[in-house]
């Protein structure tokens, strides 16, 4: 039984580490500052040198997936909001997109611009939160207020129309849940403005400075190959030069009329994921800026029945949220229910590359290729 206080538990096996010679087996987790969540990483080293990374996963398994089979069309989709608790707009946005597609439901234009909307505030309020935790992971405590404080108005934000901070359950098949509150575009403006005054103390606390960088250039790196075999998606696979953000490749709602870079980066480290972040926070910020003044007028859902029953078939849609390609399977047999629901999280196919990206490097190295990854082991356990 692992407490919180018992962070770090080791015992000495024999023969253990992946070239046959004798290593040091250490326990990370399951509660551990580092871990963001409840991970359990067994980890073999050679003195301070990792020679084995294995993730032991399913401490806050909720069988979210079998759970669904039981849950109408319209239930099943705020279940959603508890895997990536940080993308939970935009996993609702998925489950809705997938029920429209399979009813060819047509939506109002109003409701395309408002879910792209809060997709992009979640991705920057995800990110802020990420640049805080990273840096604590490394040592710098004072970035986390500096992150909250602006993440702090998108919450509030998000209070306002949608009644809630971090599950909204705010999407329905057809549209939102409600209109938008009368303040929502000043507020919004507000916070594109206050971003534009902010970030440059982003860049001098952490991004230009020379412990930080020493901390996580040639890091946690993985090729461009290697991220494709394992599936990696995201900012974690732009890192390696993969291109693979689904609102380019695949674009949903409004996202082929808007102007807005595909941030890639080549070197494939734990800073070239960190700068692949930092950069799309400015990028969804300018998404923000074209969208905010022209919103259009008319309905904010579309009619649809009470009781929703999807035609019998196999339906898969994708979008990207902020930790990469999150996808959704529905197999229906015509009820009210579907018969199977499977889910592509992107935290799973990330989290099985970081064996491979810690190998050889020092167990001091391992917070920052982690916290680089940017996990949410919900998403991950389901």
């Amino acid at each position: 039984m692992y407490t919180e206080t018992q962070i770090l538990e080791t015992t000495d096996y024999s023969n253990s580490s992946v070239d046959g010679t004798e290593g040091l087996v250490i326990n990370v987790g399951p509660q551990h500052p580092a871990t963001h969540g409840v991970l359990h990483l067994v980890i073999t080293l050679n003195g301070e040198t990792i020679q084995k990374v294995e993730p032991h996963l399913g401490y806050i398994h909720r069988s979210i997936e079998k759970m669904c089979e039981s849950l109408t069309y319209r239930q099943f989709i705020y279940v959603t909001s508890r895997m990536d608790y940080l993308s939970s707009h935009i996993n609702n946005h998925a489950c809705v997109l997938t029920i429209e597609k399979a009813m060819q439901i047509e939506i109002p234009e109003r409701v395309k611009y408002i879910r792209v909307i809060m997709d992009e505030l979640t991705r920057i309020a995800s990110h802020e939160l990420w640049w805080g935790a990273l840096a604590m992971d490394v040592g710098a405590f004072t970035p986390f207020f500096y992150a909250f404080r602006e993440r702090e108005n998108i919450t509030e934000i998000m209070e306002e129309t949608c009644g809630a901070r971090l599950t909204m359950n705010y999407m329905v098949p057809g549209g939102v849940m409600a209109d938008l509150h009368p303040n929502f575009q000043n507020r919004v403006k507000a916070f594109i403005k206050l971003f534009y005054s902010k970030i440059h103390e982003y860049d001098e606390l952490v991004t230009s400075n020379v412990i930080f960088q020493n901390r996580l250039k040639g890091v946690g790196a993985i090729s461009k190959e290697d991220a494709i075999s394992y599936g990696c998606t995201g900012p974690v696979g732009r890192a390696s030069g993969v291109s693979c953000d689904i609102r380019k490749i695949y674009p949903y709602e409004i996202y082929d009329k808007i102007q807005f870079d595909e941030i890639l980066e080549t070197a494939g480290d734990s800073y070239a994921r960190y700068m692949v972040r930092m950069r799309e926070l400015r990028e969804s910020v300018k998404i923000l800026e074209q969208l905010i003044d022209n919103i259009p007028e008319g309905d904010y859902q579309a009619k649809t029945k009470a009781v929703l029953k999807l035609p019998k078939g196999e339906f898969y849609t994708r979008v990207e949220t902020a930790r990469g390609e999150f996808g959704i399977y529905i197999v229906s047999e015509g009820g009210t229910t579907p018969y199977r629901i499977k889910f592509r999280s992107p935290g799973f196919s990330n989290l099985s590359a970081l064996d491979h990206m810690s190998r050889g490097s020092k167990i001091g190295d391992l917070m920052a290729t982690m916290g680089t990854l940017d996990l949410v082991i919900p998403d991950i356990d389901r």
